[in-house]
């Protein structure tokens, strides 16, 4: 401190001391004292004057000041106050008071000092390892003095910190530093880094930058945030700005979704800060950035869908219906939602059903259609209008035909109470102001942009012109006001208006040939065309001559020779006429010549400078560009050309249509393949359910049989294995229970036994009366030996036969599974004898125990051989009872058979009777015959043998009688 109160004094004292010498005499300190207190008073005087002698101390100090970086970093101190000697050497933020030309001048200073410095990358290198120091005094003077580098110099900084190891992601720690200047200061530090240079970008974004500064700016209060957020916002236009890979980044992070709170400014509006203007202009540019037309389709509409998912869309859309918004701020917006919307088919369908909260509610297209065709707003406002109806026809065929149906006859309101999209159109076309007339022609022209069926729909339109006069049709409307030029005093620009209406009708009229009869069918349009282009005029009315030279070559282009006067050949014959094809084809040239075409022709958004460069529309720039070249070529063919053209394009049609039928073919059968698809992996996915729950039972399966063995091989070796005294209580607890339960099964069996046996008793009975009454009608030779009774006794003794086989069966089978059961109780029981007692108890006890268990056994196993002989026994009287059944069975069988043969005799008995019967009447009736004769002969007949013969007859008739009767 000494040693620099000296040197001030003495640069005060006296004259001979200037600041030269006294910066040379610092810096000979700062290289040469061994005491680190005296460098540092040195550094620190070189400081204070590094502001007004700023040449002087960065020609001789800077090496110094570098060395010090280098060498003294164990001292925070003195590498603060070298950090900021070099700031105030190479920044030019810190100036007071300097004229233009200085300023110049310490701008190149600047440069020139940052160049010295980066010469050497090691110092680079060197101050990012400073930044790894938590003091703030030397991180807080490190970051400015890097971001006052790359302010300098920032691409070679850029390239240098790039091939640096770490070099980014050492800045990005800067982020999360719980100083908030030391934080704001790097935001400011990356916003430099990142631009205007991709792979730093990439970096940033991937060392989760977005994470970050999306968290910034919401513990900030988002649009309601300091100039924090401004930077913030900044900083992530730099990493999102014309970098695909990082906007594709931030679109699956779904920071996208994280973007909605920014836009809710609720319903009060009276804080709109400066500030907060400044933060929401930047928010919507920021969703423009993500959904700008010059990105990549694909990547346009992934994010436009993403918007709607997450409800910003809708966001933007309350405040583009809101009150009270600055100027600024809505006409940001309505670009922003005309880019959402822009190609999205989701996007505009929305737009087209939101509503104005007015009473009654209005479509928000009606409301701002009613802005764009108003004069008296801005003329930014009217061009963001234009823009958003030109997004929501974009690709939307739809949208196209629901404004061009609010202008035919049958949907117009005749009540007169709303408004359509349609009248406020045709209103614009046909005022006094050109800018409205330009705008309503443009904005119609969108509504037929490839859309051959509006074109013609837009044919049918009528306009009633004044009271007591026919309706005009829309297209001749156009054509009268054409043909009027500046005889309508119109505010603004002379031939906007012309322009505008020229630009609707070559729209129109391109690719639709029905509307170019129409055009020709009145006869003042082609006249009246030919003269505009004839003229010499001067230079401003040169692009109205392009223009009719371009909508006379789309008549003939699109002509498809319907009126005989104006087909295409007379047409041509009459440019080279009146014309000439030269000078035709030159001033069809003035429109892609022109200044604002080329200027109109790179971006969609129709964004002027002023009025009077409105001009050109962006879609009609590129239907020049297509028609230009063929018009040329239409004009120079010959008609044999245009013959063969027809012919190739009629072939052309002819493809066209056998291609769009087997396309539709393909397109059916690829409908057909997806949903047979959609069954194949239905199928296959049923398929994978059954073969899984199959799988599973047959593993289930497999645990139950390896369960099952387990238990069997445990069993076995339980019953070979010498079992526990447990064990055998267990089972002298459970053998008397199942012993008294088979006891009383065999009871029961027993007593249905008996039962089975009675009524086999009454059925041989039956069957012996059945055997006797057969053998008695067979001796007496009956025919009607087995009555109809019996019939049905034998059938229901063979119904109670076949149910006595059921329950034998029955039986059967339980008295097998009883043997089973008792087979398993004597293995039980042998394996109980073989046991052995427990070790460990007393002998005594022991003993008493076995004797009771042997007792037990004893008495089980003589139970059990009782069981085997009555089970035995049973069997024997089951095996008796078959055969009984057996022999009345064959016995059934006898007596069926000897029916069968009484009933075949009794019916052969009945024929022959029949036959004698028949002889027997036929004998009478010749007796009668030949007794009548005898009479008539006059021979005398016995009356008595008659009346015998009578009575005979009689006898053998109830002989006859009886015997049917038997």
């Amino acid at each position: 401190m000494n040693f620099l109160r000296g040197v001030m004094g003495g640069q005060t004292a006296g004259p001979q001391h200037t600041e030269a010498e006294t910066i040379q005499k610092l810096c000979d300190r700062v290289a040469s004292s061994t005491l680190l207190d005296d460098r540092r008073n040195a550094v620190r005087a070189l400081k204070s004057l590094s502001k007004k002698y700023r040449l002087e101390v960065g020609i001789q100090a800077m090496e110094h000041l570098i060395h010090v970086l280098q060498t003294d970093r164990s001292d925070s101190e003195i590498i603060a106050y070298a950090l900021d000697t070099l700031y105030n050497i190479i920044s030019n933020d810190e100036e007071e008071e300097v004229e233009e030309n200085s300023a110049r001048q310490s701008e190149d200073l600047g440069s020139q000092f940052t160049e010295i410095f980066i010469k050497q990358p090691e110092n680079v290198t060197l101050l990012l390892s400073l930044l790894e120091e938590f003091d703030f005094h030397v991180r807080w003077p490190g970051v400015r003095l890097l971001t006052s580098l790359l302010k300098q110099l920032g691409p070679p900084v850029q390239q240098i910190i790039l091939v640096s190891p770490m070099g980014v992601s050492r800045l990005m720690d800067l982020l999360a530093d719980s100083r908030e200047i030391i934080r704001n200061d790097g935001v400011l530090l990356l916003q430099a880094l990142t631009r205007s240079n991709g792979a730093i970008q990439k970096i940033v974004a991937f060392e989760n930058a977005f994470e970050r500064l999306l968290d910034i700016i919401t513990e900030e209060g988002n649009s309601d945030g300091g100039i924090v957020v401004e930077d913030c916002l900044i900083l992530l236009q730099n990493l999102l700005k014309n970098n695909n890979s990082n906007q594709n980044f931030f679109k699956e992070g779904s920071y996208i979704q994280r973007m909605k709170p920014w836009f809710e400014v609720g319903d009060e509006n009276s804080g709109w800060s400066a500030q907060k203007v400044t933060n929401l202009h930047l928010m919507l540019q920021l969703v423009r950035v993500l959904v700008s037309p010059t990105n990549p389709p694909g990547a346009t509409s992934s994010c436009q869908k993403a918007m709607f998912q997450c409800g910003l869309l809708q966001q933007l859309c309350t405040i583009l219906m809101a009150t009270g918004i600055p100027a600024d701020i809505l006409t940001e917006t309505i670009n922003t939602v005309s880019e959402v919307i822009r190609g999205c088919q989701v996007n505009q369908d929305y737009f087209a059903s939101v509503n104005a909260p007015s009473n009654p509610p209005r479509p928000a297209i009606v409301v701002l259609l009613m802005s764009m065709v108003n004069e008296r707003q801005p003329f930014v406002l009217r061009c963001a209008v234009l823009y958003c109806f030109q997004c929501f026809l974009y690709k939307n065929q739809k949208g196209q035909g629901e404004i061009v149906a609010t202008l035919l006859p049958s949907t117009i309101d005749a009540t007169g109470n709303s408004v359509s999209a349609g009248q406020l159109l045709c209103g614009g076309l046909f005022s006094t102001d050109s800018l409205s007339n330009w705008c309503a022609a443009v904005a119609l022209a969108h509504a037929l942009q490839g859309n051959a069926t509006q074109k013609e729909q837009l044919l049918r339109v009528q306009l009633a012109t004044s009271i007591g006069n026919p309706p005009v049709s829309l297209l001749q409307q156009c054509t009268n006001i054409l043909s009027q030029g500046d005889k309508i005093d119109r505010r603004g620009s002379k031939i906007q208006t012309r322009i505008g209406l020229l630009m609707l009708l070559c729209t129109w009229l391109s690719n639709c040939p029905i509307a170019v009869t129409h055009f020709l069918h009145n006869s003042a349009n082609v006249p009246f065309l030919t003269g505009q282009i004839a003229e010499n005029l001067g230079e401003e009315e040169q692009l109205v001559q392009g223009l009719c030279a371009l909508l006379l070559g789309i008549s003939i282009y699109f002509n498809d020779n319907s009126l005989e006067n104006y087909m295409k050949e007379k047409l041509k014959q009459l440019i080279e006429k009146r014309i000439g094809k030269e000078n035709f084809i030159e001033k069809l040239g003035f429109i892609s010549k022109h200044e604002l075409y080329s200027r109109a022709s790179q971006k969609p958004q129709p964004n002027f400078p002023s009025p009077e460069y409105m001009i050109f529309d962006h879609e009609f720039t590129k239907l020049v560009k297509e028609l230009e070249g063929v018009i040329t070529k239409a004009i120079y063919k010959s008609s044999e050309e245009d013959k063969k053209e027809e012919e190739v394009k009629k072939t052309l049609e002819q493809h066209d249509n056998i291609v769009t039928h087997y396309k539709n073919m393909i397109r059916e059968q690829d409908l057909q393949l997806e949903e047979l698809k959609q069954q194949v992996s239905t199928l296959k996915c049923q398929n994978e359910q059954l073969q899984t729950a199959v799988t599973q039972q047959a593993s289930q399966i497999q645990q139950h049989k390896d369960q099952y063995n387990l238990l069997k091989v445990q069993l076995g070796k339980d019953n070979h294995h010498p079992g526990s005294h447990s064990d055998g209580a267990q089972v002298n607890g459970i053998q008397p229970e199942e012993v008294s339960r088979l006891r009383e099964e065999i009871e029961e069996l027993r007593s249905h036994q008996g039962l089975l046996q009675s009524q086999l008793s009454e059925k041989d009975s039956l069957i012996e009366n059945l055997k006797s009454s057969q053998m008695s009608a067979v001796s007496e030779h009956a025919s009607e030996a087995a009555s109809p009774r019996d019939s049905e006794q034998v059938i229901e003794l063979k119904q109670e036969l076949t149910t006595l086989k059921a329950q034998l069966n029955s039986q059967s089978l339980e008295i097998t599974r009883l043997q089973a059961e008792n087979h398993e109780l004597l293995q039980r029981a042998e394996a109980l004898a073989k046991s052995v007692p427990v070790q460990g108890e007393d002998e005594t006890v022991t003993a008493a125990k076995t004797t009771d268990v042997e007792g037990r056994l004893s008495a089980l196993l003589q139970e059990t051989r009782e069981l085997k002989n009555e089970i035995k026994a049973l069997s024997e009287e089951k095996t008796a009872i078959k055969k009984q059944l057996d022999s009345s069975n064959s016995t059934i069988a006898i007596l069926q058979t000897e029916k069968d043969k009484l009933d075949s005799e009794v019916t052969d008995s009945k024929k022959e009777q029949d036959d004698l019967l028949v002889l027997l009447a036929d004998q009478d009736q010749k007796i009668l015959s030949l007794k009548s004769k005898l009479k008539e002969l006059g021979h005398p007949v016995e009356e008595e043998d008659e009346s015998g013969d009578q009575e005979d007859d009689d006898d053998e008739f109830d002989d006859g009688d009886k015997d049917q009767d038997i």
